[in-house]
């Protein structure tokens, strides 16, 4: 995997984000973004992944569009993530858009080391996620949740249960505890990637530095 380092080396935050081409096409917009709402400085780890299906995806599940199937390598892609983030002197935080929104939220049910979520338009539909959330503790204290507004509007009928499994989580987090938002965008899945992400790890950072 590759990986691409945006913001101030030296900073205390951290942000991790698992990107594919078109999230990198945007990514200088998003760090601007972050960069003009927040007090703190940061660093933005940008991890390019090889194959989105497979890497970004938390266990095996039967193809949803197209006919690549999911191919249940996210623990393979947390283990190198985890090695980024063994200085104990960082707040560490991850993110990210689409099903690496959903990679980001599964990975803090794995491990307590990141203070934070921003899960933009994540692929909450995902065959069986909101189930495991409700069987697991989540190791972080504040997550991010947000949705376009035309997203549930789709032909594909698990696709088009993102709606009910998004606001489902929102229900269970802040149920458990934790500092969670659900925010509305406008427009489908497609728009402002790079705007929807920067909210929400703006949301994110700002939540410990208010």
């Amino acid at each position: 995997m590759e990986k691409y380092e945006y913001g101030d080396q030296d900073a205390s935050v951290v942000l991790i984000q698992m990107v594919d081409d078109h999230d990198l096409e945007g990514i200088e917009n998003e760090v601007a973004l972050i960069r003009n709402n927040v007090s703190s400085g940061f660093k933005l780890i940008a991890i390019k992944v090889d194959n989105w299906n497979n890497d970004l995806s938390p266990w095996k599940a039967p193809a949803v569009f197209g006919k690549e199937e999911f191919g249940g390598g996210a623990g393979s892609t947390l283990d190198e993530v985890v090695k980024l983030c063994v200085d104990e002197s960082k707040t560490y935080y991850i993110g990210g858009y689409s099903l690496a929104g959903l990679f980001a939220l599964w990975s803090a049910y794995q491990t307590d080391i990141f203070k934070g979520v921003a899960a933009a338009s994540p692929s909450i539909w995902f065959p069986g996620f909101t189930d495991y959330i409700k069987e697991h503790k989540i190791g972080s204290g504040s997550v991010y949740l947000s949705l376009g507004d035309k997203e549930e509007r789709t032909r594909n009928p698990i696709m088009a249960a993102v709606g009910d499994k998004i606001r489902e989580a929102h229900r269970l987090l802040a149920g458990c505890g934790i500092s969670c938002t659900l925010e509305w965008n406008q427009g489908n899945h497609f728009k402002d990637a790079d705007l929807r992400t920067a909210k929400a790890f703006i949301w994110v950072i700002n939540k410990f530095t208010e």
